[in-house]
């Protein structure tokens, strides 16, 4: 009796083992690597914008942080090892708007708002002759940033090569471009190689098995920045150096493509004397104007009086004024109205003004037949009312208000209405730090990034003060001051690479490479931050071509399209002997 009862123990321990065990062999390994990122770190994962936090987690200890800007939704991805025609199950427990799990060239979900964590699952079949897949997950652009934990793939794994994961591909070089496209081609990675994915930021916009790849659909007249990885089962090498192109289909305005840009004394002499149109050496290619001012600062009522004759002993007529224009026209040279200045201020604080601005800066450019438009806003002309914390939406009325005018000013003159502004850093770069008035700082700080973003399809070039200003902190966290060619490479290489706005949680992006310029001091006497020659052609070399940059890294690569340089005065630099004009001219001209 004891035997037959020890069998029959015996026989069910067999049965429930044999239970167990299937059900152990039954269910597929998840083949991520610290999929809960329970690791403390993200470690396995190759991220952007990402980071492990302790809250809130679906479970465990620690669950990942996308933190999402205005472009780039902080993707974190994983390469594994799968098995050719294989299905595939990917989830994820997510929480927040808009995040997207999926695996690259193939399926994906993703849900538009989880208050708390929510569980995304998306099946796919491997391709015939895949032994690898790449998995993601993100958010979006502009939104808040999200989390993920738990993330697994089920199914078999695949047979990993030998060697880890391929070495590090050449950097790539733009080998064509049209309207909608460019092409890339980079030298081939060392190891085994399952392919290559190109990225523009953190996103992998195209997968290719050789060196060379097209990236479509992309709209005219837009600059992008493309790295490259290799890949196989074991995992991605590193991104190589990002490389820039712009699309075709910008249009002409006309300038060559390094030019020297100048204002002009027209309203006043400045102790600097006057001179007259028609006797502006044939180097200057832009001329502005200087200077349209309101008949009081909330007017928007522009105005242009030529200096009189009691000032500018030797100035010019009307007509010869205007034919000199004509002339500078007929060469090729482009003759702007610039509005504001140091004691020009303007705020468009109502709509009033605004249409007030349009029609009287309208007439300005009718009655002299002027190529465009220069803002220099100076002062307290632009400024954020509390609360005016999104760059990309402003709600401050004189911001609102003149972003509106600029858009009527370029729909009623066309496509080669040429529009150039002037702002001091401290209503640009500063903005990496400050923000309007956040922190009970100055409510000015940055104010000129909302007006520049909005009107970036339209502006023809942004040459920013690079004088007249304080310290500022560069893309590398390091103050910078004004005078050497550090100052202006770390300055442009902000407004080309972008930067995140103060403590805003948004990115301004970075500008096309020929919309940018450096503004100068012409000498010593026209502005603080004189820069010598010697040293100007040192940061143009690294702007340019990547030479002589010193410490300093580019972080939006070098810009061979670099549109020039801006001076304040062209007055002061005859003054001054032409140094200026003469030093800076034939190095723009000897540019490729």
């Amino acid at each position: 009796m004891r035997s037959r009862c020890l069998a029959v123990v015996v026989a069910l321990l067999v049965v429930l083992t044999g239970l167990v065990t299937g059900a152990t062999s039954a269910q597929a390994a998840n083949l991520l690597t610290n999929p809960g990122f329970e690791a403390g770190s993200l470690s396995g994962w190759t991220c952007a914008g990402g980071s492990v936090v302790s809250s809130p987690v679906h479970s465990g200890s620690y669950a990942l942080n996308g933190a999402v800007s205005s472009s780039d939704f902080a993707q974190c991805s994983q390469t594994v090892a799968v098995q050719p025609n294989t299905a595939y199950t990917l989830s994820a427990w997510v929480r927040g708007s808009y995040v997207y799990l999926g695996v690259t060239g193939g399926a994906s979900t993703w849900t538009p708002s989880a208050t708390g964590y929510t569980q995304l699952t998306v099946a796919f079949t491997s391709a015939a002759s895949q032994t690898s897949a790449q998995i993601y997950v993100h958010g979006w652009y502009g939104q808040p940033a999200y989390q993920a934990d738990d993330v697994n793939l089920d199914g078999p794994g695949g047979n990993p090569p030998p060697g880890g994961a391929p070495g590090l591909p050449g950097t790539p070089t733009v080998t064509s471009t049209t309207n909608s496209a460019i092409s890339l081609a980079w030298g081939a990675s060392t190891g085994t190689v399952t392919g290559y994915r190109v990225y523009e930021g953190s996103t992998a916009v195209k997968t290719v098995a050789t060196t060379t790849a097209t990236v479509d659909g992309l709209t005219a007249c837009t600059s992008h920045s493309y790295s490259v990885a290799a890949y196989n089962s074991n995992g991605e090498s590193a991104k190589t150096a990002a490389t820039s192109g712009t699309t075709t289909g910008c249009t002409d305005t006309g300038l060559p493509k390094h030019a020297l840009i100048g204002y002009l004394h027209a309203s006043f002499a400045n102790g600097s004397g006057y001179i007259r149109m028609a006797d502006i050496p044939a180097a200057w290619n832009i001329i502005n104007l200087s200077f349209g001012e309101p008949t009081s600062v909330t007017s928007g009522d522009i105005r242009f009086n030529r200096c009189p004759a009691s000032e500018c002993p030797n100035v010019e007529s009307e007509a010869d004024f205007i034919a000199a224009i004509r002339a500078k026209q007929s060469a090729g040279k482009k003759v702007l109205i610039s509005i504001g200045g140091a004691n020009g201020q303007v705020q468009l604080t109502t709509a009033a003004a605004r249409d007030t601005f349009v029609s009287s800066v309208s007439a300005i450019i009718d009655r002299y037949g002027l190529d465009g438009l220069d803002i220099d806003f100076e002062g307290h002309s632009l400024y954020l009312n509390a609360g005016d914390t999104d760059f990309r939406n402003p709600t401050t009325p004189v911001i609102v208000n003149l972003i509106s005018a600029l858009k009527s000013l370029k729909a009623r003159y066309g496509a080669k209405f040429v529009l150039t502004m002037a702002p001091e850093t401290f209503f640009v770069q500063i903005g990496y730090q400050f923000y309007g008035g956040s922190n009970g700082g100055d409510n000015r700080t940055g104010s000129y990034l909302p007006v520049i973003h909005a009107l970036r399809d339209s502006l023809t070039v942004l040459h920013v003060q690079d004088y007249n200003s304080g310290p500022v902190m560069g893309l590398d966290n390091q103050y910078h001051t004004m005078g050497g060619a550090d100052f202006h490479i770390a300055m442009t290489d902000m407004i080309k690479a972008g930067f995140p706005v103060a403590n805003t949680g948004q990115t301004f992006p970075g500008l096309r490479q020929d919309q940018i310029a450096v503004g100068l001091p012409a000498a010593v006497s026209a502005g603080n931050g004189y820069t010598a020659p010697a040293a100007v052609h040192d940061a143009l070399d690294c702007l340019v071509k990547g030479q002589n940059c010193g410490g300093y890294t580019l972080r939006g690569g070098v810009s061979p399209s670099f549109r020039g340089l801006m001076t304040w005065s062209i007055n002061w630099d005859r003054y001054y002997n032409w140094e200026f004009q003469n030093s800076h001219a034939p190095y723009l001209a000897a540019l490729p």
